[in-house]
């Protein structure tokens, strides 16, 4: 089929191109002129009604602006199809504001990253079930290969696509926290001499085998000590979506909230808070304190 893509970053010119390898025509947009088109304007005249047109832009403002732009140049029986990391309440927006011209919307959370292109993309969608049945060639050749339900899910509704990947980047951020504590322990000063060699053990056979840890093995074959870059993480957003949802229906997630300050804390370079700890531990028992500048390593005593 034919399908107009909007955004040709690291997901998006991924995405087409494994689209065209399965046969389907996408015409390209991007706002540095790198693609199909030039304007949104060229793309809806290149398409053929009934038009898809689906967005792999930056969230917040970058799509907003993007779908409003879109419903004044798309007809009634096209769709739009949000496939960034919009929050999953953006998308009733987008869908209200689109359903008043006639034109249809969805959201599909896209997981996959820069191995997409050639591992497949794990799909989850939301929205009416005659959209999600008119993309499913698009998600087929997206998905990795073998039974479409272990890589695509009609999740439900407009919005439940992106907020099951919201969940999904929450559980992430806890299963990288536990690898990379696992490294450092291992690294800490005990009997273990290749961190490297261990973790890649830990890859077959073991409970705790997967993805997430091939790509460690990876990070590490190719800098064994991690020399080469900083512990600064960012967040992308959805992690404390996924802890905003927790606390609005109380469920309790320790170790995805845990993961995102852990985040925080990689920010910092001298810690406010645990400042503020050595000085009370220095002001109710006595504790020595180190000066700025010091590296000593105090005894563990008291609180």
């Amino acid at each position: 089929m034919q399908l107009g893509m909007v955004g040709l970053g690291r997901m998006g010119g991924n995405m087409a191109e494994r689209l065209r390898a399965a046969g389907h025509e996408v015409v390209g947009y991007a706002n540095d002129g790198s693609g199909d088109v030039q304007s949104l304007e060229e793309l809806a005249r290149t398409l053929t009604a009934p038009r898809t047109v689906w967005l792999m832009v930056p969230s917040g403002e970058a799509t907003h602006s993007t779908v409003q732009s879109l419903s004044e140049l798309l007809e009634a029986g096209d769709l739009v199809v949000d496939g960034g990391n919009s929050r999953f309440t953006d998308d009733t927006v987008h869908a209200e504001l689109l359903d008043t011209k006639g034109i249809h919307y969805a959201d599909c959370g896209v997981s996959g990253g820069v191995w997409g292109r050639t591992e497949g993309y794990g799909l989850m969608a939301g929205g009416a079930g005659a959209d999600i049945e008119r993309l499913m060639p698009v998600f087929d050749a997206l998905r990795p290969e073998g039974p479409r339900e272990e890589g695509f899910a009609h999740a439900g509704p407009v919005g439940a696509g992106h907020y099951a990947k919201m969940v999904h980047n929450g559980v992430e951020y806890g299963l990288m926290q536990a690898y990379a504590e696992g490294y450092e322990l291992l690294n800490a000063g005990g009997p273990v001499t290749d961190v490297g060699a261990v973790m890649k053990a830990w890859s077959r056979g073991t409970v705790v085998r997967s993805w997430l840890l091939d790509l460690m093995v990876l990070a590490l074959e190719a800098d064994p000590n991690l020399d080469q870059i900083t512990g600064y993480a960012e967040d992308s957003g959805e992690g404390r979506w996924t802890v905003d949802e927790a606390i609005l229906h109380a469920v309790p997630l320790p170790v995805i909230s845990a993961a995102l300050f852990a985040r925080f804390s990689s920010r910092q370079t001298d810690s406010p808070a645990m400042k503020a700890v050595a000085a009370l531990r220095a002001q109710f028992g006595g504790h020595a304190v180190h000066k700025a500048g010091e590296a000593a390593n105090e005894p563990p005593t008291g609180g």
